[in-house]
């Protein structure tokens, strides 16, 4: 679109179905360039992608060609088919429902880049369920706790 200039910065957080770890070192690395392949078409630019086996997050420069609904869909719809797809598990592979997206100013684009390289070491003091209502409260997010990702099983 001519004569449009953006400048959005958006968060996602997102956990595998019933926050099973299978996203395993083994698959981690080609799972992360799948996802940023599906960015591209969309011109949105990764600034960090990383997590743990439960969850992950992705970190991106968003443009305006596609919603975040959208966006979601495709990354994880098109992500869950191809590990499936890839017979990386020895069962069906499932993102939980569901996601969260949180915005940034450019002044703090640095700092979150920082706390997703860092997932591992960040996640041997938190877990994931108060990492994610931590940034709930903090974005004053109002939530139900029902809805609120599902423990393992």
């Amino acid at each position: 679109m001519a004569n449009t200039y953006t400048q959005i910065h958006v968060q996602f957080v997102f956990a595998v179905k019933y926050r099973n770890g299978l996203i395993q070192p083994s698959i981690k690395a080609e799972l992360y360039q799948y996802i940023s392949g599906i960015l591209k078409p969309h011109n949105h630019k990764l600034l960090a992608i990383n997590g743990m086996p439960d969850h992950i997050h992705i970190f991106i420069g968003m443009r305006p060609t596609q919603s975040i609904s959208d966006l979601m869909q495709d990354i994880k719809g098109n992500s869950s088919k191809w590990i499936n797809e890839k017979n990386f598990l020895k069962i069906k592979f499932e993102w939980q429902e569901g996601y969260g997206a949180f915005s940034y100013s450019k002044s703090h684009v640095n700092n979150v880049i920082d706390y997703i390289k860092n997932q591992e070491e960040h996640h041997k003091k938190e877990s994931f369920r108060d990492e994610y209502l931590k940034f709930l409260k903090a974005f004053e997010i109002e939530y139900d706790e029902r809805y609120i990702f599902k423990d393992l099983i």
